[in-house]
């Protein structure tokens, strides 16, 4: 059977070539918003077989699945892990169009050396080559990163973690990639949620449950510093729908209060709205005074199965995109609020739904402050938006409405060591928008220029924001 993964792969022109060869094959990796686990960095932990390591906790996979008509005990049920990557080929060898399809392909090949698209014909190969690699202990966690050229990386993390993963990592001369945590306090921005007071009451720790607002902040500012003493540069806060309006410490105070008073009450829209408002804005200052950038992910809707949110539980592949473009107004005067105090942190803004492409890259131009090209950033196309076309279409609107080599570039947001190849596969299709426009007559073909742009966007942006200087 043919090779899928040539050389060329993706690249339709000899300018795109010559770009992804010679300015992005080999820049290491910077992973700015991942999922992986820091203990299994310390652990360095190992895989007993290929399902271990390439389908446990991957909700694209089971999602994928899901849809070709999988029964869920292949997927997150009690089969045996050669039956679930039975089930697995099953499916991928037929998932034309998808981008699991080339994810695949390029993990096989990177990491196993497997030159062949996976199929149920070769099924049984592939378990056995892949496994007794897994098995000769060159596959641990550390030694994947250092096989992906990771050289930094940054999980994502609750404010009550006492971070000794990464203490420990820190102190592990060996390890080569540098692991940074990040700030993501969504389940105290949530307070309409069931469990806010189970989770209140557990990151106020043995001193007693926060009783005011101020002691709130005091605390929330707490822990951030912890962050900040174990190296964190940004913060994270995920929702469906970004609202915002101007909210006092005395309209906050009222809010939380009455929360505190009467746990089972349910507050309105816009008691909500004020709390969150008035701890975003909070925590935005704090953020600003410690050099942080702060990353808002928005417009996806989560969990929206209920029966097996109650069977299997969160981030198991019941999610879709969500959102309107409501947005632009809450969140044009909450930046306009701190920069009128001229405390606006870099931020990072992401939409899951493709349709706000333009609108941010042009909410975006905003609020630069001269400081450095693209101070407020359009994150990468994520999660259903990272594949081929969703990548396309997020370079083409950066680049039409703002400033294309001012971009940060691709993140993994993945739980899985294996996902790296997706900077590979960004890198690619990068190089081949560029060559193409090239190609087209539609921008000098300058090598000096357009790869000085390529290594911007693929590596030197990020470092330059990300890794801490020496």
């Amino acid at each position: 059977m043919a090779t899928l993964i040539s050389n060329n792969f993706m690249l339709r022109t000899p300018t795109a070539e010559r770009l992804y060869h010679d300015f992005a094959r080999n820049l290491p990796i910077i992973d700015y918003h991942c999922h992986l686990d820091a203990q299994d960095i310390a652990d360095d932990v190992t895989y007993e077989n290929l399902t271990q390591l390439w389908l446990a906790g991957d909700h694209y996979k089971w999602r994928l699945m899901r849809s070709a008509g999988i029964e869920e005990r292949y997927i997150t049920g009690d089969a045996s892990d050669y039956e679930k990557f039975l089930a697995w080929t099953s499916v991928l060898e037929r998932a034309v169009g998808n981008p699991m399809y080339h994810w695949a392909s390029l993990e096989l090949y990177r990491y196993f050396d497997f030159k062949e698209p996976l199929t149920l014909d070769n099924a049984d190969q592939v378990w056995e080559f892949c496994n007794s690699k897994l098995q000769s202990g060159l596959f641990s966690a550390r030694q994947l990163l250092n096989r992906s050229n990771v050289e930094l990386l940054c999980t994502t993390d609750d404010p009550i973690d006492d971070l000794s993963a990464h203490r420990a990592i820190a102190e592990d001369l060996s390890i080569n990639t540098l692991v940074l945590p990040t700030f993501r306090p969504d389940r105290i921005l949530d307070i309409e949620k069931i469990g806010y007071m189970d989770y209140l009451r557990t990151l106020s720790g043995p001193s007693g449950m926060v009783s005011s607002w101020i002691d709130l902040k005091i605390l929330l500012a707490s822990r951030i510093e912890h962050f900040a003493s174990h190296g964190c540069r940004l913060s994270d806060h995920a929702m469906e729908r970004f609202t915002f309006i101007s909210a006092s410490d005395s309209d906050a105070e009222r809010v939380f209060h009455k929360k505190l008073e009467n746990p089972d009450m349910p507050l309105t829209d816009e008691e909500v709205t004020i709390y969150k408002s008035a701890l975003l804005l909070f925590l935005a200052t704090e953020y600003h005074a410690r050099g942080w950038t702060m990353q808002i992910h928005f417009g996806c809707r989560r969990d929206n199965n209920t029966r097996q949110f109650r069977a299997i539980g969160a981030n198991t592949g019941f999610d879709t995109i969500g959102g309107d473009s409501n947005f632009v107004a809450p969140m044009a005067e909450f930046m306009s609020m701190l920069d009128d105090h001229e405390i606006l942190p870099r931020m990072i803004l992401y939409s899951l739904n493709p349709n706000h492409d333009p609108i941010i890259d042009t909410l975006i131009g905003c609020f630069q402050n001269g400081k450095d090209a693209l101070w407020i950033q359009h994150g990468a196309a994520w999660w259903f938006n990272d594949n081929e076309q969703g990548i396309r279409n997020h370079l083409r609107s950066l680049a039409a409405q703002s400033f294309l080599p001012g971009f940060i570039g691709m993140l993994t947001d993945s739980r899985s060591f294996l996902s790296y190849t997706r900077h590979e596969y960004f890198r690619r299709i990068l190089c081949d928008y560029l060559g193409g426009l090239v190609e087209r007559g539609e921008f000098a073909k300058n090598m000096e220029i357009l790869g000085s742009i390529v290594q911007d966007i693929c590596y030197s942006n990020a470092r330059r924001i990300f890794v801490p200087e020496e």
